[in-house]
């Protein structure tokens, strides 16, 4: 299976692609998508959209994984991520692959077995699950591919079979 993890925002768009089989990860490509700060909102809206389904596209994945948003301060920059959340989501439903939302305490726990981990613990486990010689930056990079891998781990379980969010 190829899983697509996404780390939402819009300046930086984190994202990884692997490959699972068997209990097994193997990393295809990894990077971030980023938009300049002068730039017009919805034009990066627009630049986002485009990319993920330029990504979609050349590297095929069979899902998507990305993190539930949850804010408790800026609600601006709430507001503005959300935004970018659908129009990623909205990529991937248009090309047909299904989304499946993860929190941050979902993914903590899948990765390092403990659901309020550091974020450095974190990291040095997506290193050793890929076999990486150093955690990829920047950290929304790092951040998609612990979302992956948590898909990975998830798929297998009753909540994987439960089926997408959004197909």
């Amino acid at each position: 299976m190829r899983i697509l993890g996404i780390d939402p925002g819009y300046a930086i768009v984190g994202y990884g692609i692997v490959d699972y089989d068997r209990n097994r990860f193997s990393t295809v490509g990894y990077g971030a998508i980023t938009t300049p700060a002068d730039m017009p909102f919805q034009e990066r809206l627009r630049d986002i959209y485009n990319d993920i389904t330029e990504i979609i596209r050349r590297f095929g994945p069979d899902s998507m994984s990305i993190e539930k948003l949850y804010f408790n301060t800026n609600t601006t920059t709430a507001i503005d991520v959300a935004q970018a959340r659908g129009v990623i989501m909205l990529a991937a439903v248009n090309s047909g692959v299904e989304v499946f939302e993860y929190t941050p305490l979902q993914v903590k726990q899948s990765i390092t077995g403990y659901g309020r981990a550091e974020k450095r613990q974190v990291m040095e486990m997506i290193k050793s699950f890929l076999g990486l010689k150093s955690v990829p930056k920047p950290d929304d990079t790092a951040d998609a591919l612990a979302l992956a891998i948590c898909h990975g781990h998830s798929s297998g379980s009753i909540y994987g079979k439960l089926g997408g969010i959004y197909k």
